[in-house]
């Protein structure tokens, strides 16, 4: 009596099923353009860099080299210790973390007022609000500029802080962010015997996080690379910003490129660890309000 013997499976095995195992994603036609984009706009950074680890000979020669042989920090040594650059960086730092704070709180609490709070004239509010972001600003410098000579504030951190405590664009974004947020979450902790500060505090800043990261973002970009206003409103070297600074260096020291690229090196590191620290939350406000 012979016993049955299992049958076989002769089949093909998961390696060859189609659709089995990992796939690969290969590039598509957005890769093909966006890859030499994105080499267009690192390659000045690359060779911002390269230059300020350069010698004045170096980059005196006609064409100048891509890449330095050999690194020379003298730049960053001369910048550091024959300027003020240290004091013109902390005032940066000075100024834009002020306007960052003021303008996190100041837009998220009139962004939630426009939003949620019923007055007469809110939306007409609103729209004069918005409407403020199409004056450009040298419209309103002279008038700006005699207010903050009445204050006497002239010529101090004050008057590159006091007019970017709030901006227009702060109070749409932060808008627009708590038009979309729930209500529910509101009328729950309402019930629960919150006030409309403790809803604000306790159950609407906590999930407006991204939406607060990306207004960061942006006011600090902002505020970090002003230029115009500082070298109107300042006059003391002692009370530059780095980009003002950095302008009256570079006509001071025309053939100093060395020194000249390790300052806007250094004036770069920070905008850059801002913004890849803030990306996420950045992505996601930009996607909510896409969605919103």
């Amino acid at each position: 009596m012979t016993t049955a013997q299992p049958a076989m499976n002769t089949g093909p095995g998961p390696e060859a099923v189609p659709g089995a195992g990992p796939r690969r994603r290969l590039p598509s036609a957005r890769h093909l353009v966006l890859a030499p984009l994105s080499l267009l706009m690192v390659v000045p950074f690359v060779y911002m860099l390269g230059a300020s680890v350069m010698t004045k000979a170096q980059l005196n020669r006609f064409p100048p080299p891509l890449f330095p042989t050999r690194l020379h920090l003298n730049g960053y040594q001369e910048l550091l210790s024959d300027s003020e650059f240290p004091r013109w960086f902390l005032n940066s730092v000075i100024v834009s973390g002020a306007i960052v704070v003021s303008q996190v709180v100041l837009c998220s609490m009139a962004g939630y007022a426009f939003a949620r709070l019923r007055f007469v004239g809110r939306r007409v509010a609103l729209v004069l609000v918005i409407a403020t972001t199409l004056i450009p600003f040298q419209l309103t410098v002279i008038p700006t500029f005699l207010i903050f000579h009445k204050l006497h504030l002239i010529d101090t951190l004050g008057a590159l802080i006091a007019p970017q405590l709030a901006s227009a664009l702060g109070v749409y974004l932060m808008t627009s962010f708590f038009q979309n947020f729930p209500r529910e979450l509101e009328e729950a902790a309402r019930i629960d015997g919150c006030s409309r500060w403790g809803v604000f505090f306790r159950v609407v800043l906590p999930v407006a996080r991204p939406a607060l990261a990306a207004l960061a973002v942006i006011t600090f970009i902002y505020a970090w690379n002003d230029l115009f206003w500082p070298l109107v409103a300042i006059s003391s070297k002692e009370n530059y910003t780095v980009q003002a600074g950095l302008a009256s260096f570079q006509g001071q020291h025309r053939a100093d490129w060395p020194q000249i690229m390790a300052g806007t090196v250094l004036t770069t590191v920070p905008v850059l660890i801002v913004f890849l620290v803030g990306q996420r939350r950045f992505v996601q406000a930009l996607a909510g309000a896409v969605k919103g």
